[in-house]
């Protein structure tokens, strides 16, 4: 005859044996075998995501992963979004992740200097972003890398950049110096444009908008070969060499053919630009070259200015560019 103990000893084992399969399936590892991206629709409840789980193969079980969720789970609500899911994540690791709102982030880029038809392609190409936008208006957007979740629209982003844009002109006007010879934001943008076209150079942004501001307050042409590019190309890349019937066309933003700033911006600049043209360098230049280090050689007189193009012709002679 078995003693009552000893029963009570076995069947406390079994409970125990019991609970101990049922927290290792909560917590041990899950049945996907690689990182599974899952959706949870905004307004979705635990029951909907369960499912969605259980179809991507994260869990074994949606009804399953709810009972041990109201038993080992915290009644955190889970957020929206898309999730990437670890592989082997336990069911624990799930629900912890859904509550957590660690959606995955993508991101469109706009390099400083990318002209408005190259941002809408951008935006039109980014992956999982919805509907269309127009292409923005000329240096209305502030180059940066902009995050977006699964199912936002590109109207959203791009009114994102636009706004960005927006907040840090304002801010950088407030800063600008007496040096500058732009008159409001929008002609800021327009000269920082051609600036941000004409070098790449941290170090001498400053100085390259100088000499446009020079040539500003003498009121002498800005003979900007980004300006005689843009109407033609809208910002793309020319291809080709500037044609002569280009260099004195009137439209509007050829300084060449006219004095002053063009009619409005030729690309989208960056913070670094839009700093220089509200602050330019101390310098009496008017004039820059290409000095065959990807810089540029500055000069303050015409007769300065035509040495260095010669040593220009030189350096490109020698490398069969001429």
């Amino acid at each position: 005859m078995r003693r009552p103990g000893c029963l009570g000893m076995v069947l406390a084992l079994v409970l125990l044996a019991a609970l101990f399969g049922v927290t290792r399936s909560w917590i041990g590892s899950g049945p996907a075998d690689k990182d599974v991206a899952v959706v949870v629709p905004s307004g979705a409840t635990l029951s909907r995501a369960a499912t969605e789980l259980e179809t991507a193969g994260v869990i074994p079980s949606a009804r399953r992963f709810l009972l041990l969720a109201r038993v080992f789970g915290s009644d955190e609500p889970i957020r929206a979004g898309e999730y990437r899911v670890p592989a082997h994540a336990s069911q624990s690791d799930v629900l912890e992740l859904l509550q957590s709102g660690k959606v995955v982030q993508r991101r469109v880029t706009v390099p400083e200097g990318m002209p408005s038809v190259l941002v809408h392609e951008a935006l039109m190409r980014a992956p999982y972003l919805t509907g269309s936008v127009a292409v923005p208006e000329e240096g209305s957007v502030l180059p940066d890398s902009y995050n977006y979740q699964r199912g936002d629209t590109r109207q959203q982003v791009l009114d994102r950049m636009q706004a960005a844009m927006r907040e840090y002109l304002a801010d950088a006007w407030k800063r600008r110096q007496p040096t500058t010879p732009v008159r409001s934001p929008r002609e800021a943008l327009i000269l920082a444009s051609i600036v941000e076209k004409e070098t790449s150079k941290e170090a001498e942004r400053r100085t390259v908008a100088a000499v446009y501001s020079n040539r500003l307050k003498q009121g002498m042409p800005l003979q900007a070969d980004p300006t005689v590019i843009y109407p033609v190309t809208k910002g793309r890349p020319l291809g080709r060499r500037i044609l002569r019937s280009e260099l004195i066309a009137k439209n509007g933003y050829n300084t060449y053919a006219s004095a002053g700033l063009p009619v409005g911006p030729i690309a989208n600049p960056g913070r670094a630009s839009i700093e220089a043209v509200l602050d330019p360098a101390t310098t009496n230049a008017l004039y820059f070259v290409a000095d065959g280090t990807g810089g540029h050689v500055f000069a303050d007189t015409l007769d300065e200015h035509n040495a260095n193009v010669r040593k220009w012709y030189a350096i490109r002679r020698a490398r069969g560019e001429m």
